[in-house]
């Protein structure tokens, strides 16, 4: 209806003057209703060698691009940003939504992961090497595609948002480099663990990479829910869709059967030596800009107390909240309730706008 109330508004105009005309129109199409633009690039990481996927999308008829509205997401330990921030549920991502608020968002893999180099060690078995890509390497692929968005926009800042090792990498990153961040979001955030390890890690020696399985992936779903609630959190279909994603990810994953897929031990590695024995991964008074810690209450990954800890020594942020959404878990970005936790991070990036 409001199209034709602007196609009337310019039906008076004729020849070229109508074409002139038309396209003024188009111009203030609301962005929630442009075309969604997707753009994807692969930018070089800090060390040669290495390159990252980075996916853009945006409504096409946004041109402001400023720090108030530019935002950058990073994965988790085990899933690619296909599966997590641009998967399609019921026809719906979490990146398109938030581009339909008028955002420019976007997503970086870390090598490793996704569409991103993988470091030679992943060719080999995975007990022939070390962990590799521990969170130090990840902060500084952050670091360049914040570069790259920073240039390509022409602006001195934008906004972060991390999820599970995510908000780790994205705060270690944040604390020598918060004149390049507006606002930062941390979805599900890890922090000093006082209740059993990691549900990334299971135990024993550790290798290169390590090997998820669907049976994994849905084991790992339903801990610490009752019977039937996993259902009714995140449908079948839905986490068939996580499933194929996540496969997607990795050609490796075309050779197994059953499929799986490889995720690098880093990250367990930098648990085992920080978090679990009570070792601060970052100072969180180094942070200095607006902060959102946002999780949901069934988290068995990175559970409430974590948050609620961290939480207080965010000393120097200018501005602080805690959110927490209910009947949810680890991935409720994935989950019935996903909606509540784009709205909550819409509001808190939208405070930034300038």
């Amino acid at each position: 209806m409001n199209m034709l109330r602007r196609m009337f508004a310019c039906s008076w105009l004729v020849g070229s003057a109508l074409l002139l005309g038309l396209a003024g129109c188009a111009h203030q199409m609301p962005l929630g209703e442009a075309p969604l633009v997707t753009e994807d690039f692969m930018v070089p990481a800090a060390d040669a060698g290495f390159q990252l996927h980075v996916r853009n999308k945006r409504p096409a008829g946004l041109t402001q691009f400023k720090p108030g509205n530019i935002i950058l997401f990073v994965h988790g330990a085990t899933g690619s940003p296909e599966s997590g921030f641009d998967l399609k549920l019921d026809g719906l991502s979490w990146m398109e939504w938030m581009a339909r608020q008028g955002n420019d968002v976007y997503f970086v893999s870390v090598r490793g992961y996704g569409r991103s180099t993988r470091p030679r060690e992943m060719d080999e078995p995975p007990m022939n090497n070390a962990p590799i890509v521990r969170t130090d390497t990840a902060a500084r692929d952050v670091g360049a595609a914040v570069d790259f968005i920073r240039k390509r926009r022409g602006v001195d800042k934008i906004s972060l948002l991390g999820h599970s090792w995510g908000t780790t990498i994205m705060a270690v990153y944040t604390t020598t480099n918060n004149e390049k961040v507006e606002r930062l979001a941390l979805f599900a955030p890890g922090w000093i663990r006082t209740q059993g390890a990691s549900l990334t890690d299971a135990g024993g020696p550790l290798g290169a990479y390590r090997i998820v399985t669907a049976e994994a992936v849905r084991k790992r779903r339903g801990t610490g829910l009752p019977p039937g609630k996993q259902e009714e959190l995140m449908p079948s279909r839905w986490l068939d869709a996580y499933l194929e994603a996540a496969f997607a990810s990795d050609p490796w994953s075309a050779t197994q059967n059953p499929p799986a897929f490889r995720a690098p031990n880093g990250v367990v590695l930098d648990s085992r030596e920080y978090a679990n024995v009570g070792k601060p991964r970052y100072n969180p008074a180094d942070i200095r800009v607006p902060t959102l810690l946002i999780l949901a209450e069934w988290d068995a990954d990175t559970p409430l107390y974590m948050a609620r800890t961290l939480f207080p020594l965010l000393s120097n942020a200018p501005s602080k909240r805690l959110v927490v959404i209910g009947e949810g878990t680890h991935v409720v970005s994935n989950e019935k309730n996903r909606l509540q936790l784009f709205r909550e991070v819409q509001l808190f990036f939208e405070e930034g706008r300038r």
